[in-house]
């Protein structure tokens, strides 16, 4: 799938026309042109390559998954690793959509590596902001980047409150702790991975408001000192998660020794007091009988009258000390 667009003095004039047209646009004095593919064979890419005169190298970088998310400066373009990422709340898993840009002051150039991403919020991003589309390639890469931070942001929302949630499991009545265990595993691994994602991301915005980017004006300044701040807090946020999950890890530890030493106090309390009845009677021996006419009947209650007597004493001092 292929979309493309053209802006000129601050608007949008052509949209979803033929790659072959993109030429003439570059042609032109002024304007600034989008194109965005989706799963390009290296054959399909080779020609959008030699139509824009892309690095080789970036573009085998464009082609090839699991990139680290960074900015790679050429000749005339800059080539930028990017993830865009949702967070699965039933399993707690990281799903992460790979995105290649190409950026140069007359065009913006966006690979996706799967078709699990979608430019839609994108396009909507410079809709919504239309105002600043005169400054060119330097608002289509803010617009990208803002949406791909924003995610980066609200899945960290999202593991904050599956966290809020697993601390709620953690202390809940009914012992829940393999539940707890897995849960916590799954989202430590998640976060891991939001790290690798959201750190790098930091360096390729730092790079790009750096003075001598020719792609970032001045009056653009603001909007990537924003996105920076978000990626910051994000990375921080991030981090802090990541320590809460190893702590929630430790208590749930901690709770099941305790739990254990609970369940080895009750059942210490009732081997003690079964031991009673066992004592008693191995003292008096199975022969004595507690029938009328069938041998010493006093033996025998003195016998029942020490078992209850005895363990009674201890139930109730075990349930004093809260054993039982």
């Amino acid at each position: 799938m292929i979309r493309t667009r053209v802006y000129r003095n601050g608007v949008c004039t052509h949209e979803n026309f033929s790659p072959e047209q993109i030429s003439d646009f570059l042609e032109q004095d002024e304007g600034a042109v989008w194109l965005d593919v989706t799963e390009p064979t290296a054959k399909e890419f080779a020609l959008i390559a030699e139509e824009f005169g892309l690095n080789p190298l970036a573009v085998e970088d464009a082609l090839h998954e699991r990139q680290r998310p960074k900015l790679d400066h050429y000749s005339d373009h800059v080539f930028i690793s990017l993830y865009d990422v949702q967070l699965d709340t039933t399993s707690g898993e990281l799903v992460t959509s790979e995105l290649a840009v190409f950026a140069s002051p007359r065009y913006l150039i966006t690979v996706r590596k799967d078709a699990g991403g979608s430019m839609d919020k994108v396009v909507q991003r410079w809709d919504d902001t239309g105002h600043l589309a005169k400054h060119g390639v330097g608002f289509l890469l803010w617009g990208l980047l803002d949406v791909v931070v924003d995610g980066h942001f609200e899945t960290v929302q999202q593991l904050d409150d599956a966290i809020a949630s697993l601390e709620d499991l953690l202390f809940d009545d009914r012992p829940r702790a393999p539940e707890v265990q897995r849960r916590s595993f799954e989202l430590r691994k998640s976060l891991v991975l939001l790290r690798r994602v959201v750190l790098p991301t930091r360096e390729v915005v730092n790079a790009l408001m750096r003075r001598e980017m020719d792609l970032v004006d001045e009056a653009l300044m603001p909007y990537y000192q924003d996105v920076y701040d978000h990626v910051l807090r994000a990375t921080d946020w991030t981090d802090s998660l990541r320590d809460l999950v190893s702590t929630i890890l430790e208590t749930n530890l901690t709770i099941q020794g305790n739990r254990m030493n609970e369940v080895m106090k009750q059942v210490t309390s009732w081997a003690a007091i079964i031991g009673v009845p066992t004592a008693i009677t191995g003292y008096y021996g199975m022969n004595v009988r507690i029938f009328p006419s069938a041998g010493s009947t006093l033996g025998g209650i003195v016998a029942l009258l020490l078992i209850v007597g005895v363990s009674g004493v201890l139930y109730f001092a075990f349930k004093r000390r809260e054993w039982l």
